[in-house]
């Protein structure tokens, strides 16, 4: 239970894809990492511990061992969730009250977001003097909701209904024009005429939840990715390569194909790699030979069998909360497992001493793609898709195992120490 607990608060301060930055850049700072910038020349030590940042929404932080490396060995999770964004211009008065122009981000499910208190995080930027400023706000309190239209009005609510987000979205925000702004000038320590731009969302104030007659089950916003995040996280910080660096990233904009400067798809993990082979001295034929050898895991969550709806999953490839390490494959390699990344997880897993499943999803229902596929586009590696079995994925309120986020922080830190040969 201590690790879900803590899994619990990390989630509760990572309202947004930059507050899960400064949530990771935390917890390496206060395990003696070193922040490097891409804009500056990186000086690399062995032995030493890095990490870089790239929008304040992506990091990839790397541990380099003693002795001359011959490999990576990588586990990438992703920091966004679906949510609803500000727009530009968002107060709309209407009725005498002032309600928010929202943009859908991410597939989500738009029901699971009405009657639940909602904040708003993430940051904005001004621009003094030719620089320019970028500061997380993140409004601490139960400031917005989003109404249900009561059934007296809406009688056949319950026959099924198409959410409509110009319509039925809207948060209401109170009855006094311009109040939001200034809330959120306030937060971010600015006057409101010097911001020039943000990036601000919605997200959803509850806290997580530890649930059922054993506490088998957990509840929480945002269980996809960020369990990803935090388990990889903690295995990655408490294990100890002999002669691999252990790479450690999160990307930002995975829910909405990962194509941008800081996503998966773009060539931060590349840049970042070949900068470190180039700080040790390393030639192009050194990284290539590197990457050759080394191998990564796409951590992103999976779809536990639903106990009302088990109709929805393979007969013969479904998974199940507290089942362990979900193995994901996908004949047309929407996840990048196959024959030899999956042996090398089971093999990992059995080393660990951590229960595995194997998870397809219904060959007539489609499932989305990860990370994996569109990263090795940039860095063409041996890949496996993984994750942990959880319920109502992008929902506003998640839920997932207890007992799976200790079994993945045991894999990922045995990962990192298992040496692998190819």
């Amino acid at each position: 239970m201590e690790n879900t607990q803590k899994l619990i608060e990390f989630i509760e301060k990572s309202t947004d894809c930059y507050h899960a930055v400064k949530s990771v850049r935390e917890r390496l700072e206060g395990e003696g990492f070193t922040e490097l910038c891409e804009d500056g020349r990186w000086t690399i030590n062995e032995g030493g511990k890095y990490y870089v940042v790239r929008n304040y929404s992506s990091v990839i932080a790397f541990k380099v061992p003693e002795k001359n490396y011959k490999s990576f060995l990588i586990c990438a999770s992703h920091t966004d969730s679906p949510c609803f964004k500000l727009k530009s211009n968002f107060e709309i008065s209407a009725e005498n009250m002032v309600k928010l122009s929202v943009e859908g981000y991410g597939g989500m499910i738009m029901s699971s977001w009405l009657d639940r208190p909602l904040s708003v995080s993430g940051r904005v930027v001004t621009v003094k003097d030719g620089k320019v400023q970028t500061r997380l706000v993140n409004i601490d309190r139960d400031l917005l909701m989003i109404p249900n239209l009561a059934i007296h009005m809406s009688r056949d609510i319950n026959k099924g209904y198409e959410f409509n987000v110009k319509r039925d979205m809207c948060p209401l925000a109170g009855g006094k024009d311009g109040a939001l702004i200034d809330i959120v000038a306030e937060n971010a320590g600015v006057k409101k005429d010097d911001i020039k731009g943000f990036d601000l969302s919605l997200y959803n104030r509850m806290r997580g939840t530890v649930t059922g007659t054993d506490n088998e089950y957990f509840s929480a916003p945002r269980i996809d990715d960020l369990q990803c995040v935090y388990t990889t996280l903690e295995g990655f910080l408490d294990s100890e390569s002999e002669n691999a660096i252990s790479v450690f990233a999160a990307f930002d904009n995975e829910e909405v194909g990962s194509g941008t400067k800081q996503g998966a798809k773009s060539g931060f993990l590349r840049d970042t790699l070949e900068r470190i082979n180039a700080a040790l001295g390393g030639d192009e034929e050194d990284y290539k030979r590197a990457v050759a050898q080394s191998f990564m895991l796409s951590c992103d969550n999976a779809h536990a069998v639903h106990p009302n709806h088990a109709d929805k999953s393979d007969s013969a490839n479904r998974v199940y909360m507290n089942g362990g390490i979900v193995i994901k494959y996908n004949a047309n390699q929407r996840y990048t497992t196959d024959a030899v990344s999956e042996a090398v997880v089971k093999y990992v897993c059995e080393k660990a001493e951590v229960p595995y499943q194997l998870y397809a999803n219904r060959s007539d229902i489609p499932g989305g793609s990860t990370l994996g596929n569109l990263s090795n586009e940039k860095v063409s590696l041996n890949t496996a898709d993984i994750g942990l079995a959880q319920l109502a994925m992008h929902s506003a309120y998640e839920t997932a195992g207890s007992k799976d986020t200790t079994y993945m922080i045991n894999f990922v830190k045995t990962f990192y120490e298992s040496n692998l040969e190819w």
